[in-house]
Order: structure tokens, then sequence, then C-alpha cells
């Protein structure tokens, strides 16, 4: 495996050179010698597609893992270790996690030069969807009834988790700015600690274009968002990051991937799962055949199954749908703009995900998935 052959999702339903070089043989196996009982690295077997870090599936002579490695830019041993305190507790409380390994003096997060490196045990079970892009829909009605559920499970496992929010924007799935009363004026404040976000903002009249896509949207939905009572939340609750018992069998045996995860609240999270499978946002000139109305109605079901929903908490849920992406297309626009340093991708990232999210609930797709989902209150 080279950089020149491995190939990652782009933001467009394409394979793409990576921004980041994939893991090698010497690299991982310098990493894995500070970990007792694993051995030395025989194969990499499988380089994940996703595009924001480098990862793989490694034989090693003591069994298998997953290693994943970050730029320093994104995420440091302390903005990992909040990931892994996170899914240390879900694990303690019955939430299938894998776990996250420490090498012989105890650390879960390692820095190596620019590099920030994590080691996980295997998932149980099947990826099934690990090549699946993460804004493709979930089609497979009882896995989304499943997902709901586990979902569910997973915000019953957090309460009394009471971390502080996380120490970084940078490809966070954070709440901040659509829970603040005024949103542009909380996005202005945290401009001074994001250089990066304002370098590319003070390019256009965001004020204006922000403000026109989401300010009928957040005054809807704000005074019943600042009521959600804060907590830790998974953050990308897309089918590609889970795993499942057997072939055809609708029950989850892993979640995966906390890269996202924050203090926001359980509402933003199942809104968080509606948008990422019951779009084909990669797909939108499908028109009505981009939204999957069961697939949202069969995640709320599960979750339902597990966990109460008022009548207004599933209005919320429809009217979060505008927004629930807010903060973190701000965060990929900060990381396009500042760290991969490609502009063509933080236009995207801002007009394509930011406004044209937000804009395409007004269509009539949109309104039909808000209607839809409306009605189950």
């Amino acid at each position: 495996m080279t950089a020149h052959s491995h190939r990652v999702h782009g933001l467009a339903a394409d394979d793409t050179p990576p921004d980041w070089p994939p893991l090698a043989h010497a690299e991982v196996a310098t990493v894995l010698a500070g970990y007792g009982g694993l051995g030395a690295p025989l194969v990499l077997h499988w380089h994940s597609p996703r595009p924001l870090s480098a990862a793989a599936v490694v034989e090693t002579s003591g069994g298998t893992v997953f290693v994943k490695r970050h730029h320093r830019s994104v995420r440091t041993v302390a903005t990992l270790m909040e990931e892994h305190a996170f899914m240390a507790w879900l694990r303690a409380a019955g939430v299938p996690v894998p776990r996250v390994l420490a090498d012989r003096a105890g650390r879960s997060a390692l820095a190596r030069g620019d590099w920030t490196y994590e080691v996980h045990a295997p998932a149980e079970g099947l990826d099934l969807y690990r090549e699946t892009m993460s804004w493709s829909p979930l089609l497979d009605l009882s896995h989304a009834r499943a997902a709901g559920a586990m979902l569910a499970q997973l915000h019953a496992a957090a309460d009394g988790y009471t971390a502080a929010q996380r120490s970084t924007h940078i490809l966070v799935a954070r709440s901040d700015l659509i829970v603040a009363d005024d949103l542009l004026a909380a996005l202005a404040a945290q401009l001074p600690a994001r250089p990066g976000l304002a370098g590319y903002l003070v390019q256009r009249d965001w004020r204006g274009e922000i403000g026109e896509a989401l300010a009928a949207f957040h005054a809807r939905a704000q005074p019943h968002i600042a009521a959600q009572a804060p907590c830790w939340t998974h953050g990308d609750w897309h089918v590609s990051n889970l795993c499942w018992r057997a072939r055809g069998q609708a029950r989850v045996s892993a979640v995966l991937d906390f890269g996202l995860s924050a203090r926001t609240f359980a509402l933003f999270d199942l809104a968080t799962a509606i948008e990422r499978n019951a779009i084909a946002w990669l797909a939108l000139d499908a028109g009505d055949a981009a939204v999957h109305i069961g697939t949202a109605r069969a995640l709320i079901e599960g979750y339902r199954s597990r966990r109460p929903l008022t009548a207004g908490d599933v209005r919320l849920l429809a009217d979060l749908l505008p927004l629930v992406h807010v903060d973190f297309a701000l965060s990929e626009v900060e990381y396009f703009a500042a760290i991969t340093r490609s502009p063509a991708n933080a236009d995207v990232a801002y007009h394509t995900f930011l406004l044209g999210h937000a804009a395409w609930f007004g269509t009539a797709p949109g309104r039909a998935l808000l209607d839809a989902i409306h009605t189950l209150a």
C-alpha cells in the first residue's frame, strides 16, 4: 500500500487521493513495540477509506488490532483522551464499545513527531458497512430500528457522565452555536480563538449568508434546544460506525468511532442519526427519491423502544434537522482552510454542507421529511 495507490472517500461521491499518507508497516511496528502482548505486525489487512485520518486493521503475532493515526493539528494526546474517557465510561455501562488499548506505560494515546496514534481492540461482529460513504442512506429498516435502539442505550449509559466540553472545535460535532440565543454573535465570539476559520470567513459576507440560511430555522427551534439537558453524545451515528452480530441479523455488536463525540444533548444525536442515514446527500438530484422517510421512522421507532420520546421531543427532532450540522460543518471549513489548506474543499464544506444542507430543508423533499417526522409526534 502506498500513498499513490490508496484512495479515500471524497466530498462528491468519488474516491480521491488521501490528505494523509496510509499507515506503513515499519511505522506500525514502531508504535506497537510499546504494547505488551501484541508482538510485531504481520499484515496490514485493510486501510480505512475515511479521509480525515489514517487507519488500518493490523494482524500481529499476538492478535488483531485497529491502529489509527491523526495529525497533531487535528488530535493531540489530550484531545484523544477526551474521547477515550467517554468510551471507557460507556463500555463500563454495557455499551459494546471496543477497548482502547494502553501501552506498557499506561498510555492510550501516543505522540510521535507530527502524529498522534491510538490502538483499539478489534470490534466484535461484522463491519458490514465499512466501505459505505458517510452520507449514504441506510436502506435496511431492521438495521435502522436496531441502530435507533442502540443509540437510546448509549444515551442511557451516558447519563451521569459529566466531563467538560471538548477542548477542540476541529472535526467535532458540538452544538454550541445552535444552543446560543444569537447564533451569529456566538460564532463571532469564537473566531479570535479560531484563526483558521476566521481567515476563511473574513473573505465573504458570512453574517448575511449564514443568517439567511439559518435564521428562520434557528428562531423556531432555539428556545426548545436551550431547554435540553446536556449530555455527551456520539456525534456521528451513521451505520458505517456500527458492527453487526451476523449477516442478515439486526443486532448491533459494536459501536465505533467516537472522534466527533462531544457534550451536546440526546435529541441532537438522534437528529444527527436521521440526517446521516435518511437522506441521500450525495444524490439530491434524485428529488423525492433522495429522502428515505421509512429509515427516519425506523430510527425513531427503535429509539422509542428503549427510551421514551414525548410529542414535543419528536417535533424538536424535525426542527433540529436543518441545524444539527452547523457546528460540525464550520469545523470542516476550518479543517480544510487551515490544516489541509484546500480552498476548494473548504468551499464545499461552506456552500454545499453548511448553507446547502439547511437550504435543502426548504425544498419539497426536505419539507416532506420534516412533515413526516412531525406526524410521529
